[in-house]
């Protein structure tokens, strides 16, 4: 018994010792990662790249970055394929780095909002986010959701005021069969009939395509190139680089619907099904790949096969400034039958911020180890001195200041770009481009904002907000899980009958059976739904 007691004190005595000792462990163990041995704060940035991009680590801007916010930064590079895959799981798992570029959407954030900072309560410590967003208001209306701005915009820079979608022709075969620019829909189809059998490439050979359109896509309406761009024709404005127009939905004299619903869409899809018919464009073009669809825009060499596309600018045909990409211009949307010139309308992203700003392109862990040495970094990837180096490349090798906001791409820089080993975010930075910023040699800008002047007396059609939806118009988390389940119904059951119609044409009972099938869907509750959030902040 004596022994037996002995051993219960002991256990006693080391139960005792050990409930001491825990509260240190777990002090050291909370402490382990947050600082390097000489107390340098650990801050983790993940950023999501596209496979032009070297890694960021190895650009000379951020280990200049590194060395001026006296953190120790470990980057963590993802690419686009590999993220989509990652990002749901990242959440659930609460395994959110501490700093985060281009990676979680307001929308994701909103839904989990207890693992992100909020940085309305840290704009103070953020002068130069302060100060994009008292130039831009509209970048902080785009990410202010509710009170709360779980993400931060980026601005790339006026230049990209412009939409990402665009009509090109090919300007070398109009003059050499001595064809004015197409205004209405008949005379486009007169040009891309004589594409198609006057030999315009001039090989000898009848392989001239006179309109290469782009697959539809299988989960959604309109988007990036869609051919349903052609709804501008008839004066309804798209907005495709995002939002609620790539499932159809569009404003018009403040009032919200559905393209579906309307005679315009039927009028398209039977002009679409009438190229196809007379064999102006590929036969197999809605369900083509895209890697189908863009390679046919590069067959041929010098010797162009595609008449006309739609696309973001001549860069569809090869790298800017090549001898195939320089045979096309940007052209006016032709007006469809019975529309006007001063009716017909393009597509809208450009003018609404949505090709200029995007959202989502920097977000930080509620939980980062070193709060204030995530802001000083935050704050320092938006000052112009590292917004431009994003944006352009490091100084020296790849950029060069020739004055107060001024800079020049190197010929080191363009050389990156055109081999696809690109040492800059570009597009994806964490930062803003000031308005009086200016890059001599940014092709990328000069070529988008010489394409989109087409279309500037089309835009002034439009008639400004009441016409379509501005970026900074938001669903809450409940009305966006009803209107993506809806969508998800919707369109699953009508894309298969749409891209028939597109084919072959439009009959009554095919029309009829559209109309009854989003009448059946709840429609009409997602209608509602975006009219309720247009109305909420257009005033």
């Amino acid at each position: 018994m004596m022994v037996r007691g002995r051993a219960v004190r002991m256990t006693l005595a080391a139960m005792a010792a050990a409930s001491m000792i825990v509260p240190l462990a777990a002090c050291g163990s909370a402490d382990a990662g947050k600082t390097t041995v000489d107390g340098k704060p650990i801050v983790k940035i993940l950023v999501v790249q596209g496979t032009p991009q070297l890694p960021v680590k190895d650009m000379q801007w951020a280990k200049d970055l590194e060395k001026e916010s006296g953190a120790k930064i470990e980057w963590k590079t993802v690419l686009d394929s590999a993220w989509s895959q990652q990002k749901n799981a990242s959440i659930a798992a609460n395994d959110i780095a501490d700093l985060n570029i281009r990676a979680y959407r307001p929308e994701d954030a909103a839904q989990n909002p207890e693992a992100f900072e909020d940085f309305l309560a840290d704009l103070d410590k953020l002068p130069n986010v302060k100060a994009f967003f008292d130039a831009k208001p509209t970048a902080k209306k785009y990410v202010d959701v509710d009170g709360k701005m779980y993400t931060l915009p980026s601005d790339r820079g006026k230049a990209f005021a412009a939409s990402g979608q665009h009509m090109l022709i090919n300007k070398q075969w109009l003059d050499k069969l001595g064809l004015d620019v197409p205004i209405t829909w008949d005379e486009l189809t007169q040009v891309f009939e004589a594409f198609k059998t006057q030999d315009p490439n001039g090989n000898g050979k009848a392989d001239e395509i006179p309109m290469n359109l782009a697959p539809l896509p299988a989960e959604s309406l309109g988007g990036w190139s869609n051919p349903f761009l052609f709804l501008n024709s008839t004066g309804i404005v798209t907005h495709y680089n995002s939002g609620p127009s790539q499932q159809g939905y569009y404003v018009k004299d403040g009032k919200v619907g559905n393209v579906m619903q309307t005679d315009q869409f039927r009028q398209v899809l039977d002009y679409l099904a009438s190229l196809k018919k007379a064999g102006l464009v590929p036969s197999d073009w809605v369900t083509a790949s895209s890697d189908v669809y863009r390679s046919r825009n590069k067959v041929g060499g010098s010797a162009a096969q595609v008449g006309a596309i739609f696309g973001w600018d001549q860069s569809g045909f090869g790298n800017i400034g090549s001898e195939l990409a320089n045979q096309y211009i940007s052209i006016p949307v032709p007006s469809a039958p019975g529309v006007s010139a001063d009716e017909t309308v393009w597509d809208a992203s450009g003018i609404s911020g949505a090709n200029e700003f995007e959202d989502y392109h920097m977000s930080m862990s509620s939980k980062a180890a070193n709060k204030e040495a995530c802001l000083k970094i935050i704050d320092l990837l938006y000052s112009e001195k590292y917004s431009v180096q994003q944006m352009w490349g490091s100084f020296g090798t790849y950029l060069k200041q020739t004055g107060d906001h001024s800079y020049a791409l190197t010929d080191a820089m363009k050389k990156a770009q055109d081999d696809q080993k690109v040492p800059a975010l570009e597009d994806r930075l964490a930062g803003w481009i000031p308005d009086e910023v200016t890059a001599e040699g940014d092709r990328n800008a000069d070529s988008i904002s010489a394409v989109d002047k087409a279309n500037d007396e089309q835009y002034r059609n439009i008639g400004g907000e009441k016409n379509y939806f501005p970026i900074y118009v938001r669903l809450t988390v409940d009305e966006q899980n009803t209107v993506t389940n809806n969508n998800t119904t919707i369109l699953s059951t009508v894309l298969p009958l749409i891209a028939k119609m597109a084919q072959n044409g439009v009959d009554d009972a095919s029309w009829n059976t559209l109309q009854s099938q989003l009448e059946s869907l709840n429609l009409q509750q997602n209608i509602d739904i975006w009219q309720k959030a247009y109305d909420k902040v257009v005033k």
